[in-house]
């Protein structure tokens, strides 16, 4: 599942939507376009396709992570699709899509890993998601991600 389709979960909910700016199209349509890449390369199990959409300097917290850079995104994200991330999905569904000023964009989601051989995303898996991209020689990159789960 990619950015902008609804997250099927085992439990029912209803996110809110919130829409993008007229003027800001164009870099909303580029920045999702970063999340169509980065679950692809999830659905590839690919470290290296996934790991290049962060800056350099990335970071990445979540409860009991704190990844500071690329290479350490890279080397988490290689070990767990060796291991127990191997065969799963990441969902992501957007609740937010701002673009601040040309070169920074906030996407708030909620999200989560649906297991292999698992057809829904378990409730307690589902999270909040804040992402942070910047515009560096016109490539949009992932500059921080955040989570914190829903229940």
């Amino acid at each position: 599942m990619t950015l902008g389709t609804r997250i099927t979960s085992s439990t029912a909910h209803t996110p809110e939507y919130h829409d993008e700016p007229a003027t800001a199209d164009a870099a909303t349509a580029e920045v999702r376009e970063v999340f169509r890449k980065l679950y692809a390369a999830w659905d590839g199990n690919d470290a290296d396709a996934f790991s290049v959409l962060y800056r350099d300097d990335a970071t990445v917290v979540m409860p009991k992570v704190l990844h500071r850079n690329r290479k350490e995104i890279r080397s988490a994200m290689a070990a767990s699709f060796r291991g127990p991330l191997k065969g799963s999905r990441g969902v992501d569904e957007p609740l937010s899509v701002r673009i601040i000023g040309e070169d920074t964009a906030i996407v708030v989601s909620r999200a989560g890993i649906v297991m292999a051989g698992e057809q829904y995303l378990a409730a307690d898996r589902e999270v909040h998601a804040t992402w942070v991209l910047t515009r560096q020689d016109g490539e949009w990159l992932i500059a921080a991600y955040a989570n914190a789960p829903v229940r």
